[in-house]
């Protein structure tokens, strides 16, 4: 991908929106097939296809959605509620540091423009921004033109998967469980630096694993992200 010419007044342009939709294209059949699945679990779990797509259309995010989904409790209690506000957060909690590098992207810009862009933020605009303003590119509407177009395929697709929820007894038997980890992976090429650059990675994924292996739980989650970015502190120059 190449960006645009940057100009020190390119602001909130249709043209960048529209760019940075035709950018995140490329990601739509994984983001397509993360929703299906989503829908399918949901479907699963007894929720209407109204409450499935209004999860989607109010959270949006698709990792703390499935996770919660998979450990939704039978008889929602104050405490069950609170478990799940804290999971939610604790899935999300990345977002602290993806929203921390968009600064250079964003900072400055009116705060009734850059809130609502971070509504829509998810890893493949953003991946795709950092890109866009690594190669020069300095207009913020590219991030929310890729945004909106997640947002967008992320919701209606789900329809298609909860509707053939009912009609598969177990995900599982037809792989549907690893859209998720598939679609991360897909991800992760464009943040590719070099073998020495991914030793954080490797860490992390390795303590995610034995932790899953040895615990169960959501503990992975916490354990694996502690390890990998330690393992990038201590390797950076």
């Amino acid at each position: 991908m190449t960006a645009p010419p940057a100009s020190s007044d390119a602001r909130w342009t249709l043209a960048a929106f529209r760019h940075g939709a035709i950018d995140v294209l490329a990601f739509v059949p994984g983001l397509a097939g993360f929703a299906m699945a989503y829908g399918t679990v949901a479907a699963r779990k007894g929720m209407t296809l109204f409450e499935t797509l209004l999860m989607s259309g109010t959270i949006f995010a698709g990792v703390a959605q499935m996770v919660v989904l998979d450990s939704w409790p039978q008889t929602l209690t104050a405490g069950a509620i609170a478990g799940l506000v804290a999971l939610t957060a604790l899935v999300n909690a990345r977002y602290l540091m993806i929203g921390a590098t968009l600064r250079p992207l964003l900072g400055g810009q009116p705060a009734g423009k850059v809130y609502p862009t971070l509504f829509f933020l998810v890893e493949p605009p953003w991946l795709m921004s950092l890109r866009y303003h690594s190669n020069g590119g300095r207009d913020p509407a590219y991030l929310l033109g890729g945004g909106i177009a997640m947002y967008v395929v992320w919701v209606t697709t789900a329809i298609p998967g909860y509707l053939a929820g009912a009609a598969i007894g177990n995900p599982k038997q037809f792989g549907i469980d690893l859209l998720v980890p598939a679609f991360f992976v897909a991800m992760m090429v464009s943040l590719w630096r070099g073998p020495r650059r991914a030793y954080g990675l490797v860490v992390g994924a390795l303590a995610a694993a034995l932790t899953e292996y040895l615990f169960g739980g959501f503990w992975y989650l916490i354990v694996g992200a502690m390890a990998g970015c330690a393992a990038g502190v201590l390797n950076d120059d």
